[in-house]
């Protein structure tokens, strides 16, 4: 049967892919070695320690928190948490214009894992610390890391809008690392929010509200705050999409093209109401961003004739129309759209789009390639994606529970 030949390849697959320090990118190779993939990514461990907690194979379980505790101890005295780890040369990168989202990554994952009681790995260190590990029901994790927690939460902080308590970021700082997203980034706040609900951080509320007024001012209340009146007056008259959070807003200028990713994390974190989650998986379902794997990166990819083209989007021709992050099919995400869809009541939808995720990381011999063309379905990247094969282990974990596995936390 496809899905349990999917689950064990997926296992074999992060089994083979593990190392001392933690989960790497994708399988070790030449190619993968030169392009710098058998690093510990922060997104990457945290997305694959999601799915390697709920695999039920009892050693990727063990080792789902190794690559945190790397990725821990390599923390910048800022409490930034590095984009990548390179274990051969013990050096941590922070990208060109930083990372933003790796931080919120590694306490999601961090909360994930005390919420099942994983194991602690290799390479574990002892923290000590109060304020973040000290509440009622928190877990050994948080405990040991309450220190550099508190590090990490202080740096975003410094990133935060101090009315409108979203995280600002410079374009290509993200996942999404060659595309023009800035200011106000809807897949980083989308983070945001859930990592202030885990860490019960402050202004929780006003976020959640600005975030749905910012990103989607058509149906939300515009706040009265002037700055907020200003950016939602260049979106009002200018926006043609009115189903889908905007990718960005910035100034002047905001992202239309309809960012798959940061809506389907608005839906499964909670950041999306009951109407509002709705409208936004029927806008995805009707833009067939699941047609026939799950799922394009974007709706409508950027063209070098739009106003939001940068330069660098063509460099090394990744960033192409229906390419790369520019409306390529993310297997990764892929699994987050499916969970969504059954934190979102749609449970036989989701079943019939594990199947196709199945069947895109088993193109090419099962070589869980990290994207394929957004058109005529390449596979591109680099094959062996861990993060691959996790987000499936997730998917799949709830299907057959029938809850995401965000839902306890």
């Amino acid at each position: 049967m496809l899905l349990d030949t999917c689950h064990t390849r997926s296992v074999e697959l992060l089994r083979r892919n593990l190392s001392p320090g933690g989960i790497l990118a994708a399988t070790p190779g030449k190619r993968a070695d030169l392009r710098g993939y058998t690093a510990i990514f922060g997104r990457d461990a945290a997305v694959c320690a999601l799915g390697m907690a709920v695999s039920g194979d009892k050693l990727l379980e063990s080792e789902a928190v190794t690559g945190l505790h790397t990725l821990a101890e390599h923390q910048a005295p800022n409490g930034q948490i590095p984009k990548f780890v390179d274990l051969q040369r013990s050096e941590a990168d922070f990208w060109y214009l930083g990372c933003i989202d790796s931080t919120l990554w590694w306490l999601i994952a961090l909360a994930f894992l005390d919420s099942r009681a994983g194991g602690q790995g290799r390479g574990a260190e002892v923290q000590g610390g109060n304020r973040a590990g000290g509440g009622t029901g928190v877990g050994g994790l948080r405990k040991r890391y309450a220190k550099r927690i508190d590090l990490a939460v202080q740096w975003l902080l410094a990133q935060e809008h101090q009315r409108f308590f979203l995280l600002q970021q410079n374009e290509a700082s993200d996942w999404a690392d060659i595309m023009p997203r800035s200011g106000f980034v809807l897949y980083t706040n989308a983070l945001w929010y859930f990592v202030k609900k885990l860490y019960r951080l402050e202004h929780e509320v006003e976020t959640l509200d600005n975030f749905n007024g910012l990103f989607h001012p058509f149906s939300a209340v515009i706040a009265e705050y002037r700055r907020a009146r200003l950016l939602n007056d260049y979106v009002l008259r200018g926006a043609k999409d009115r189903d889908l959070y905007l990718s960005f807003v910035n100034f002047s200028f905001f992202g239309e093209e309809g960012d798959v990713f940061g809506n389907v994390l608005a839906v499964l974190l909670g950041l999306a109401n009951a109407r509002a989650s709705r409208r936004t998986l029927d806008a995805l379902t009707r833009s067939r961003v699941h047609d026939p794997y799950p799922v394009r990166a974007v709706t409508r990819p950027i063209k070098r004739a739009s106003v939001l083209w940068r330069p660098y989007m063509a460099r090394h021709r990744q960033n192409l129309v229906w390419q790369y992050h520019n409306g390529g099919i993310w297997p990764m995400v892929g699994g987050f759209w499916v969970t969504a869809l059954v934190s979102s009541g749609r449970k036989q939808q989701a079943a019939e789009e594990l199947v196709k995720l199945a069947r895109a990381c088993a193109v090419k011999n099962w070589a869980f390639t990290e994207w394929l063309h957004g058109k005529t379905l390449t596979p591109r990247g680099m094959p062996g994606q861990s993060w691959n094969a996790a987000a499936y282990l997730m998917a799949e974990r709830a299907v057959a529970e029938g809850v995401d596995p965000f839902f306890t936390l």
